[in-house]
């Protein structure tokens, strides 16, 4: 309430005189009683109704007080709302049917699309025949005659201003960007044609992983408790099952031990096995005796101090490793500066592999200069390589859009040092994939149309590939192949076994196996009866129980 009154003497103008003859703001410091419109004063007011409660002052409800009231009570009308603006769905469809609904309206449209894209094609290929055959019709037509045609067509051409100055804008700009733009490799028809890929190619070659560096003589491999001394090729590998301790995924794996072991014996035979702090020969016979554990503790200490480093300390090693590098990321292909992908040589390691592999703990030995393969121009300098060696070979192979070769030995594979992925030849080749990607599109419906005919044909070929298709088609599984002993036992659509299919009447196939990269593929899927009706034709049970996978599961013919 006081705030009122303040307000309300501040609003009085100066100099006005009140009804007791007292100048409000003179020198005198009485205030007059300010009146009300009922003939009494604010300061008739009893102020102690300001400390009473608020459900017992006397106040009258005005018209403003009815912004305190709920909504509801103010509007009569409840807001209408849709089911699918509040999340929830207008019918009681289950969403599976509603999913299979929804893949079917995809292809129906994807049949859709596909007629109308034969069609326009069909009625391109018309239309450039016919300009072809006026073309060659025009051939016999008099040149003064040509050259009148030629003048009517250029004044059928709308002038700039007819245009707008938008389209001509437009134009320009396109004309500047023609000019600017760089070298469009997808346009280029000499690339990706199975013929000669450059005409010039320069580079430096590989960069080889430093050079093995021998423990400190207090680090020590323990055999029965006590330290042994080895070769430096065989405290290599010792030193690469010792560093990886911390994966007890791999160094606890039976089949990884065994495998190591097997290539660190091989190893300790052709050098002379270990000797022990007084030189007497020690042989390592036993894996359970061998104990890599001070290897560890050193590697995992210098892990440690490195990333203790300060940040100038690890960027000036960064600038000093990319200065370093700098004369292998580029190479000049057809006088253009092109990035090079993998141009380091793989180091000297332990082969882990994906899933249950076989190989797994191989050891991946040191690639030499020897076994290294260079692809350059004949023109070009050839990279010299490391002091005291050579190159396996030189080869000038223009069909070829590889810089480097060489085999390593886990797995007899070739490995190549090929341009980036964000250069010209990469792309070419991916953007050859993508279109033929694309060019499905167009055929999609026939192809959909024949393997479902194919599902119920006489011959048992045909209706395993109808199959296969169809299950490729609608669960997006990959085609597969046949693996050998020596790699990992993933499959694929063609490649299935026994095991990995399940079948529940009426129509519902279980898939259970290992797909690429040993990742575990499982789904419950519903299928067309027909190719239930096949799967169940071509599932054949094992020989015998008890027997291994590979011999006893055969695969679905």
């Amino acid at each position: 309430m006081a705030f009122f009154r303040a307000s309300v003497s501040q609003m009085v103008p100066s100099g006005r005189q009140g009804t007791n003859g007292t100048a409000i703001n003179g020198a005198g410091r009485t205030k007059r009683k300010a009146s009300l419109g009922n003939g009494k004063s604010y300061q008739d007011l009893d102020d102690s109704d300001d400390d009473a409660p608020l459900k017992k002052r006397k106040t009258k409800p005005t018209a403003d007080d009815s912004d305190d009231e709920p909504l509801v009570r103010k509007s009569q009308k409840p807001i209408a709302l849709k089911a699918a603006q509040i999340g929830e769905d207008s019918d009681d469809e289950p969403l599976g049917q509603k999913l299979q609904n929804q893949k079917a309206a995809i292809e129906r449209k994807a049949e859709k699309t596909a007629k109308i894209i034969r069609k326009t094609e069909q009625v391109e290929a018309k239309r450039r025949k016919s300009r072809a055959q006026s073309d060659d019709d025009d051939d016999d037509e008099p040149i003064a005659r040509k050259v009148t045609a030629k003048k009517a067509v250029k004044k059928e051409e709308p002038s700039k201003a007819k245009r707008g100055k938008a389209a001509v804008k437009q134009e320009e700009e396109a004309e500047e960007g023609d000019e600017e733009e760089e070298y469009q490799w997808w346009n280029d028809p000499s690339k990706g044609d199975g013929t000669i890929k450059w005409t010039t190619l320069e580079h430096n070659g590989v960069v080889f992983p430093p050079a093995y560096e021998p423990l400190p003589k207090n680090v020590q491999m323990l055999y029965d408790g006590a330290p042994v001394t080895m070769h430096p090729d065989a405290e290599e590998i010792a030193y690469a099952f010792g560093s990886m301790l911390n994966s007890a995924h791999n160094v606890e794996n039976p089949v990884f031990q065994k495998n190591f072991f097997s290539d660190f014996k091989e190893v300790l035979d052709k050098t002379g096995h270990a000797k022990d702090r007084s030189g007497n020969k020690v042989k390592i016979l036993k894996f359970e005796k061998c104990d890599f554990k001070p290897i560890f503790n050193h590697v995992d200490a210098e892990r440690t101090a490195k990333k203790a480093l300060p940040a100038p300390e690890k960027k000036r090693l960064k600038a000093e490793k990319d200065e370093a590098e700098a004369p292998y990321k580029y190479c000049m292909w057809d006088g253009r500066k092109q990035t090079v992908g993998n141009f380091r040589v793989e180091p000297p390691s332990l082969f882990r592999g994906r899933g249950e592999h076989p190989k797994t703990g191989r050891f991946k030995k040191r690639v030499l200069p020897e076994q290294i393969t260079i692809n350059i121009g004949k023109g070009a300098m050839v990279p010299k390589p490391p002091e005291g060696h050579k190159w396996k070979e030189v080869k000038h192979d223009q069909e070829g859009t590889w810089l480097a070769m060489w085999q390593e030995n886990i797995n007899n594979a070739y490995k190549y040092v090929m341009l980036a992925a964000n250069s010209d030849i990469k792309g070419q080749s991916d953007y050859k994939k993508f279109e033929k990607a694309r060019e499905l599109k167009k055929h999609i419906d026939e192809i959909r149309r024949d393997y479902r005919k194919e599902l119920k044909s006489e011959q048992m070929a045909e209706r395993q590939r109808a199959t296969a298709v169809y299950l490729i088609d609608q669960f997006a599984l990959r085609a597969g192949n046949e693996k050998g002993e020596d790699e990992a036992d993933t499959v694929g659509c063609c490649s299935l076994k026994f095991e990995h299919v399940t079948l529940r009447p009426p129509n519902k196939v279980i898939f259970d196996f290992l797909g690429k990269d040993s990742i575990r593929f499982y789904d419950e899927v519903e299928v067309d009866p027909q190719v239930f009706k096949n799967l169940k034709i071509f599932k054949r049970a094992p020989k015998k129980d008890g027997t291994k996978s590979s011999t006893a599961s055969p695969r679905l013919r």
